[in-house]
């Protein structure tokens, strides 16, 4: 799980210094999803074993995170940044 955590951060790291694979997002953008990134390796194993980011589609992903926000009580700001990144790294809707 450590090895996971590390990638996690080094992800949200590069997205914070503008990759050229980030796609066309702008440095909010690309802020934001850094930003869910690290909450999401943080908070979200508080009570879980991390789960693949692609195990979901961005649909699904945001069902997960609006329930969680209520369960965990996430505030609404960083329920937002980890929507983005999981949507972030959806290929398509399964």
């Amino acid at each position: 799980m450590k090895g996971f955590t590390v990638a996690v951060i080094m992800v949200a790291g590069f997205l914070l210094a503008g990759p050229s694979w980030a796609g066309n997002n702008n440095g909010n953008d690309q802020q934001k999803i850094a930003r869910g990134a690290m909450a999401w390796s943080q908070h979200c194993n508080r009570c879980h074993n991390l789960r693949s980011v692609e195990e979901k589609s961005p649909r699904k992903w945001d069902i997960t995170v609006s329930h969680m926000r209520v369960i965990g009580n996430i505030p609404g700001s960083m329920a937002d940044d980890i929507k983005a990144f999981l949507e972030s790294t959806g290929k398509s809707a399964r």
